[in-house]
Formats: C-alpha cells, sequence, structure tokens
C-alpha cells in the first residue's frame, strides 16, 4: 500500500508464457498488494506459468476477446477487490515495472489520477528499437490527437498506464471497443471527464517476444484512433453525440 491506498497491477496476457516471468518479478512488492494474470485464450502455457509464480488472481476467457476484451475483465476485477490505484503492465516486458513506483506515487499524493509512461519523452522508444515508420506513425497520430482533443500528451499509444478507483468508477470503459483502440476510447473519455493526464519518461524494448501487430491491423488502429479523436471533438462542440462519453 502507498498512503493506506491498496495497489494492484494488471497483467492482459496474450501468449505471455516466455517472458510472464521475467516481468513479474521485477513487480515491486514493497508497495503492490494485488496482481491479476487475465489470459485472453492463449495457445501457450502463459496460465500455467502464472499459477507457478503463485498469481492470486487468474482469469481465463473461454474465447479471445481482443486486447480492449482482455483489459475490460483486469479492471472489472481490479474494481471488485477494492483495488484504490491500478497499474496496467504488458507480461512480454516491453515496459520496465521499474516504474511502478513513481507512477502509483504521484497518484496516492493525490498529484494526477492517471499517469502514462511514455515512450516517446527522452526518446525512449527509438533507444529502445521501435521501428522508424511505427515512431513517424505515433507522432503524427498523437499530432492529430492533440488538436482534435486540445491535448497536449507527447503520445496516446503506451500501454503503460496507472489510474485511482475513482477513473475507473466513473469512465464507462466496458462501452469502449474489444479491439486494439480501446486504449485511446478510454483516455479520450478520461480527458472528457475533466480529468489531467501526466506522463513520464519510459524506456522501452522491442524484441521478438514483445507483443506487436502488423501493418494491417496498424491501420485499422489508426484510422480508429482518428475516429475517435473526431467524436469527442464533435461531442465537445455539441455537434454528436457517442456512447462512449456517458457515465456509468
Amino acid at each position: 500500500m502507498i498512503n493506506n491506498k491498496r495497489v494492484t497491477v494488471v497483467l492482459p496476457a496474450y501468449n505471455a508464457a516466455r517472458t510472464l516471468e521475467r516481468t513479474y518479478n521485477e513487480i515491486p512488492f514493497d508497495i503492490v498488494d494485488d496482481v491479476i494474470l487475465v489470459d485472453d485464450r492463449s495457445s501457450d502455457e502463459t496460465v500455467e506459468v502464472g499459477k507457478r509464480l503463485g498469481i492470486k488472481h487468474i482469469i481465463q476467457h473461454d474465447k479471445n476477446k481482443g486486447y480492449g476484451g482482455n483489459q475490460k475483465s483486469c479492471y472489472n476485477k481490479a474494481v471488485d477487490i477494492d483495488s484504490d490505484i491500478v497499474v496496467m503492465l504488458h507480461p512480454d516486458y516491453q515496459y520496465t515495472p521499474k516504474l511502478i513506483h513513481s507512477m502509483c506515487y504521484m497518484i496516492a499524493n493525490g498529484l494526477y489520477e492517471v499517469v502514462l509512461g511514455s515512450r516517446i519523452l527522452g526518446k525512449g522508444a527509438l533507444k529502445g528499437g521501435m521501428p522508424w515508420y511505427k515512431y513517424i506513425a505515433n507522432r503524427l497520430l498523437t499530432l492529430s490527437q492533440n488538436i482534435l482533443m486540445n491535448q497536449k500528451l507527447s503520445e496516446y499509444h503506451t500501454g503503460y498506464r496507472a489510474f485511482s478507483r475513482k477513473v475507473l468508477t466513473d469512465i464507462n470503459y466496458n462501452k469502449n471497443s474489444d479491439d486494439f483502440v480501446f486504449d485511446n476510447q478510454m483516455l479520450a473519455q478520461i480527458f472528457f471527464a475533466g480529468y489531467e493526464i501526466a506522463e513520464i519518461t519510459c524506456p522501452t524494448k522491442y524484441f521478438d517476444e514483445a507483443s506487436s501487430i502488423n501493418i494491417a491491423r496498424s491501420s485499422k488502429y489508426g484510422i480508429g484512433v482518428l475516429g475517435v479523436s473526431m467524436a469527442y471533438f464533435l461531442q465537445k462542440m455539441g455537434l454528436a453525440k457517442f456512447k462512449i462519453f456517458t457515465k456509468k
């Protein structure tokens, strides 16, 4: 705990058997109270590795629900077990668990309700091996999103995020897509609800075991991201209404 706030790390997993243990072993259990592993119908031994590590909360989807669907299960379970601070950490070891302290203390001390680990601040993405085409796409999408949503994030596409319970019980994330665009819908909901988002520099790693999506899915994701930002803009202007921005 930090300041009597219960800290939970959620691990949305898909075929993470080779990297799960390395990720888990770096989680700072001096402040982390619970770990939730949600397996999205992996074809490897992700669940078996989780059980061997002694992870208390393991959820197995009976069918593949997608990246967004996996996160919904993660956050719903975290809220159910009365978590005060929830950190999403990918179990593919692309993001270092060593930043959990910094991210959680910002929330526990009442500075922010949401903290993102940014790969763009400090050039962490390129140093970690992000392909140039992905880096350029990230920058162009982020620029467009900042303009449409009147914000100044360095990136909207990081998978390393920490939330307060207040945010998770306020926004209607279960209305979001089950696909990768879920991440951007969630950030749009958070901004729409009036919360500020902090960012800290996050080194990242690109290697064979790290999760990634192909060019076709990346293109679909990019179009979806722009659609979310446009929806945000239109609703803020009073020109349309979208269900993802409704309160719980």
